[in-house]
């Protein structure tokens, strides 16, 4: 036999034992991948925004599909919505008066969690002008982190910056609590100290309503967890293209809510494991992350021995097939982990190749992270290059269904060890994180 030979022969066995590493992962096949995505990114779902009906159908359909695999609630839940309540604030009414004079409505606009303020000169709120000579974003800046109400008056060399701004927050904003924090109001004028100003906010508030869809595997050590995850929510109905207007979100992100879901049958089928995994669907991400943030207040983040959140893994990255990218790799070794397990595996995992796009915080893995969580989003979409994102066009058509289904194998072999409790991710240095 030749050296050539031998050679060969000695790669194609390391092939086929990816292969058959591969084709041991229960629960996960292209098949019933293809159903679960088909259904999330599906036009009956309509985009699945938050507070809207189709939002809600999908929690549904999750839900469901945890009762099929014959999961537990999450901790401390009764059933598998985990609901928690949120207020939408809307601006009504605001003027804003300088030296007597009233400014025009497209010269002001406020940034506030209040129902109402009413600030006049001789009270504590200080004022602050941003001149012709500062620069914008490094004046707002410090506006931003000042511990006072402020009156920001903007000279109009900035009226240009001033209004992508206004459009911004007259949209209104979706918070967690109201009534609280300090309160900004924008006027663009050449005065940069009045003698008298006058300021009167009144806003609409409403009571609404989100759901993290949860379910969890409980292990032998209860009380460490590993996370499983991926955000649900995506933007809805946008201004129609070609006469579609439902941005269905195929790959952001029910690529990864159904890569949760299968993992959860995956691990089902492996018996009880060491330690206890819960798998979540996100709400809210396209708005802020307040899923996330809910979720990781209900669980002590020391318990938290490592969080998989999944996002957009629906198309190839570039590594080529098989291959996927942990963001913020360097903030703990859980993607060497990840690395080490998939050895001798057709499957890669590699770190981020997109630092200047800031993923690490873009995703809900972000706020575990800062609680000091080994936390990171597993990603294969080539982000600088795509062109679906957050557009009508990220449809299942767009998607490879078998590049998808490895990724899912890949992270069950690449999570097992953590799982099975063999390994333990090294935390994340919360004094670094943002």
């Amino acid at each position: 036999m030749t050296k050539v030979k031998i050679t060969a022969l000695a790669l194609a066995a390391l092939c086929m034992g990816g292969v058959v590493q591969a084709q041991k992962v229960k629960g996960v096949t292209e098949p019933e991948v293809t159903r679960l995505i088909k259904t999330l990114s599906d036009d009956d779902m309509q985009g699945r925004a938050s507070f809207t009906a189709g939002g809600d159908k999908a929690a549904d359909f999750i839900a469901s599909e945890f009762a099929k695999t014959k999961l537990k609630p999450l901790p401390g839940e009764v059933d598998f919505k985990q609901t928690f309540k949120v207020y939408r604030v809307t601006p009504a009414t605001l003027k804003v008066s300088l030296n007597g004079e009233e400014l025009a409505a497209d010269k002001i606009v406020a940034s506030t969690s209040h129902q109402k303020l009413n600030w006049q000169n001789g009270g504590t709120t200080q004022v602050v002008a941003i001149s012709e000579t500062d620069d914008f974003r490094e004046a707002f800046g410090r506006v931003g982190k000042m511990e006072a109400d402020v009156l920001v008056l903007i000279h109009p060399k900035h009226s240009a910056i001033f209004t992508n701004y206004q459009r911004y927050l007259r949209r209104g904003a979706v918070l967690k609590d109201t009534g609280k924090g300090h309160s900004r109001v924008f006027a663009l004028t050449e005065l940069s100290a009045p003698s008298a100003y006058n300021v009167t906010v009144e806003n609409n508030i409403e009571n609404l309503q989100l759901t993290n869809v949860g379910a969890m595997i409980e292990g032998k050590r209860k009380n460490e967890y590993v996370v499983f995850s991926g955000h649900y929510d995506h933007i809805g109905i946008q201004r129609p293209l070609d006469g579609d207007s439902i941005a269905n979100g195929a790959d952001d992100d029910a690529s990864g809510t159904t890569a949760m879901m299968m993992l959860a049958k995956h691990f089902k089928k492996q018996g009880k494991p060491e330690r206890s995994i819960l798998f979540v669907a996100f709400a809210a991400e396209e708005i802020g992350g307040y899923g996330s943030r809910h979720f990781s207040e209900q669980l002590n983040p020391d318990e938290i021995v490592a969080m998989y959140n999944i996002e957009m893994v629906g198309k190839p990255s570039k590594f080529g097939p098989n291959s996927a990218y942990l963001t913020g790799f360097e903030r703990s070794n859980l993607g060497e982990l990840m690395q080490k397990s998939l050895k001798g595996t057709t499957y890669s995992i590699h770190p981020d190749p997109y630092p200047e796009q800031n993923l690490f915080y873009r995703s809900d893995n972000a706020t575990l992270a800062r609680l000091g969580v080994p936390a990171h989003t597993i990603s294969s979409v080539q982000i600088d290059q795509d062109k679906t994102y957050h557009t009508v066009n990220d449809e299942f058509e767009m998607l490879d269904m078998a590049h998808m289904t490895n990724m899912i194998k890949a992270i069950a072999l690449a999570s097992k060890n953590v799982v099975n409790g063999k390994e333990t991710p090294t935390r994340v240095d919360k004094s670094q994180v943002q």
